[in-house]
């Protein structure tokens, strides 16, 4: 994870996904800003998740509900981290992060 300067009178982010091959699509299992987002962050790495900075997609994440699947306007984006991750951790030359620069979803 790549450290990022916050500022004084922002919060961080962060938000969490599960996806599992039989799920429809991947669902929101923790969010959160400050404290919360530090805990969320130093609890995935003490787990060995990964863990991806993305400020554009964790504001579109976090509008999302607890226990949500993401709507299909991020499929793409998720899709392509999480196939970046898998070629991360299973040793093959995963290549640059995906970034993602896009705005809302439409209905968001």
């Amino acid at each position: 994870m790549a450290d990022v300067p916050v500022k004084k009178d922002s919060l961080r982010s962060a938000v969490a996904l599960t996806y599992a091959q039989t799920d429809a699509a991947p669902r929101v299992v923790a969010k959160g800003k400050g404290v919360i987002a530090e805990k969320i962050i130093a609890l995935a790495q003490k787990n060995g998740v990964y863990v991806h900075e993305s400020p554009e997609l964790v504001s579109l994440l976090m509008q999302i509900d607890l226990d949500q699947r993401i709507p299909p306007q991020l499929y793409v984006a998720v899709a392509e981290l999480l196939a970046w991750i898998y070629r991360l951790e299973s040793g093959r030359p995963p290549g640059p992060a995906p970034v993602y620069s896009g705005e809302a979803p439409p209905g968001s």
